[in-house]
């Protein structure tokens, strides 16, 4: 046994950068698993800086300083910033109060149709149908008791978006005034041989940013023309959904299944089986349709090749680990990865090593 983990020593940690590349990998780890809510703010500014970069990189690119790119570019964002935040998110507050207020509506219409079906399905007995609503009733109680726990404890929560909405725009424009500064002062706690880290990040450089960039048009254009095209139709709560269905895409696969339901269960509840449930089951459709065939491969013509079992473990690992950041970067994660393990150095056995 000890001559085995000696052997695997030797073959993949023989290499004094790997040994540093691991160092830094499992230091990353553990700081983003330790310190990730405490450094929230932090990591959300590292990601907008990293997007923001590339528009000032353009301006530089066409003879500015690149001061002037930066103020720029950070005015821009803080417009979006205050239009989002004072825009968007008291009609996304007012809309999901007037969902929870009809909801028990719902509930209601759903079990008087549940207690309907022995009626016209013989093989479905009242017994049956008796446990789900008992289920369905549980499941409401308990959805409702968590609603009064967390107004409980918005205050807490609202002292902390505060000051998340303060630090937020200030750390994005120092990431990126200060660039040059603190890549140098990341750089000093390296080592000197840092060829192989070099190697990992040129392989995942442009790929994250890639994925990263594109992802967030693909949440902004679906978001936007499902609102638009919900509200056309005139379905209940249609930017909620069409936000709903905009942050699905971060999760491939399974966001789109997930966000079916609601989106389905509303009309049904507003028209029931009419005209005006199937054009907007159609358009829905559709959307989807047009996201899958054609912005993503527009968005991500140079796409991770990862299977789709790989991303969907990716996604329930990381999104388990580190929430919402860690279904965001599931793919790029699975990507660093697999890139790790194709350019990790190997040492041969010695009865392999070449004469």
């Amino acid at each position: 046994m000890l001559r085995q983990i000696n052997r695997w020593f030797k073959k993949y940690l023989s290499d004094s950068q790997a040994v540093y590349l691991a160092l830094v990998l499992a230091g990353g780890f553990a700081v983003i698993t330790f310190f990730g809510n405490a450094l929230l703010p932090v990591f959300a500014a590292v990601v907008i800086a990293y997007l923001l970069d590339d528009m000032v990189g353009f301006i530089e690119r066409r003879g500015a300083p690149r001061m002037r790119g930066v103020i720029l570019v950070y005015l821009v964002f803080v417009a979006l910033f205050v239009f989002g935040f004072f825009g968007l998110v008291p009609l996304l507050s007012r809309q999901i109060t007037a969902l929870f207020q009809e909801l028990p509506n719902m509930v209601s219409q759903g079990q008087q149709l549940l207690a309907n079906l022995p009626e016209h399905y013989p093989f479905i007995t009242e017994e049956q149908i008796q446990r789900i609503m008992a289920a369905i009733n549980s499941e409401f109680a308990l959805a409702g008791k968590n609603v009064v726990s967390f107004s409980l404890s918005s205050l807490a929560g609202l002292i902390t978006l505060v000051v998340y909405l303060v630090l937020l725009p200030l750390l994005v424009f120092f990431f990126l005034k200060d660039e040059a500064l603190i890549l140098a002062w990341v750089r000093g706690f390296l080592p000197a041989e840092r060829a192989l880290m070099a190697k990992v990040w040129g392989e995942m450089d442009q790929q994250i940013g890639n994925y990263v960039r594109g992802k967030c048009w693909e949440i902004l254009i679906i978001g936007s023309i499902s609102i638009v095209v919900f509200l056309i139709l005139g379905l209940n709560y249609a930017i909620l959904l069409g936000a709903l269905v905009g942050l699905s895409v971060i999760v491939p696969y399974i966001g789109a299944i997930v966000v079916t339901v609601p989106v389905i269960l509303i009309a049904f509840f507003q028209w029931g089986w009419g005209p005006d449930f199937i054009y907007v089951v159609v358009a829905y459709g559709v959307i989807q349709a047009l996201d899958g065939a054609v912005l993503v491969p527009l968005l991500f013509s140079e796409a991770v090749n990862l299977h789709p079992i790989a991303i969907i473990v990716a996604v329930l690992f990381f999104g388990g680990l580190w929430g919402f950041w860690g279904v965001f970067f599931a793919i790029p994660l699975a990507t660093l990865v697999r890139v790790i393990i194709a350019v990790w150095p190997r040492t041969p056995p010695e009865h392999e090593t070449p004469a």
